[in-house]
């Protein structure tokens, strides 16, 4: 039996503007997005009906049923299959697992059956899955509809931190006060080090910060220690919350921070990672 397998890459939003809320109550982003190297797992093998199994560190309490984004993607495609989804990012974090997973799980599909993804099946599924289904870095605008590749980006050595807290996205937004800010520059920096970048994205913002700490004050805890460990050039939250990342000069100076942060905080998850220009 042939097995496809697809990784789902953990999504990182550098920046996240929100820049404006619609009339029907979606709100408007304007996002540089990156792509780690390393995330989620899922694998597929056709069968007649499609299963869904849940294994690895972050597997409880995810939902093995329809609810699940592996198995909308399933259905958007129209494949049956038996599908295993190895759960390493912790959920609701802000750095698009479930988005990841589904745009893993169509990527799988489609090369399982010869399928091409239907357009629109993305974005049907949740604004961040177009974004996560391109996989390297990017500009996400609007709903998420506008997905533009960004070159010129450096690699960047981080830390990702998250207390093992899952932040609900509706709630953050509920939270949000001001739904209306200024989108970053037409022209995004280009050639830059990783510490240039780190003091360009020092200007830029990510406007649910502050709504996710009131939604999880925890969140205030993680953004301080990650920002007080030595050499961090940059920390900000990613997406929705509650995960966050430093951005450091290389990757012995990252593994110190995450040596450090795992020896304070045990029952945080903490891990270093490689954010890749091209996926």
């Amino acid at each position: 039996m042939t097995t496809v397998e697809s990784f789902a890459s953990a999504k990182i939003n550098l920046t996240l503007h929100v820049t404006g809320r619609r009339d029907d109550e979606y709100h408007e982003l304007d996002s540089l997005v990156m792509f780690a190297d390393i995330g989620d797992r899922v694998s597929a093998a056709a069968a007649e009906t499609t299963w869904l199994s849940v294994e690895g560190p972050m597997a409880s309490g995810v939902p093995g049923d329809a609810t699940n984004t592996v198995m909308r993607a399933a259905r958007m495609m129209g494949v049956s299959a038996d599908i295993r989804l190895e759960k390493n990012l912790p959920p609701a974090a802000g750095i698009g697992g479930g988005s990841s997973d589904a745009a893993a799980t169509l990527r799988a599909l489609s090369r399982l059956s010869g399928r091409p993804v239907p357009d629109g099946a993305a974005l049907e599924i949740g604004a961040d899955v177009p974004v996560c289904l391109l996989s390297r870095t990017a500009r996400m605008r609007g709903l998420g509809d506008r997905v533009e590749p960004v070159d010129g980006m450096p690699m960047l050595h981080v830390v990702l931190v998250n207390a093992n807290v899952p932040v609900l996205t509706v709630e953050v937004f509920r939270r949000l006060e001001k739904h209306r800010n200024p989108a970053m520059p037409d022209d995004l920096p280009e050639g830059l080090d990783a510490s240039g970048l780190a003091g360009w994205l020092k200007e830029m913002r990510n406007d649910l910060q502050e709504a996710a700490i009131d939604a999880e004050p925890v969140i205030a805890q993680v953004f301080s220690t990650l920002e007080a460990t030595p050499g961090c050039l940059l920390a900000r939250m990613s997406g929705s919350g509650g995960t966050c990342f430093g951005i450091y000069n290389d990757s012995e100076t990252a593994a110190s921070a995450e040596g450090r942060l795992r020896e304070q905080f045990p029952s945080w998850w903490v891990k270093t990672a490689r954010l890749n220009a091209s996926g």
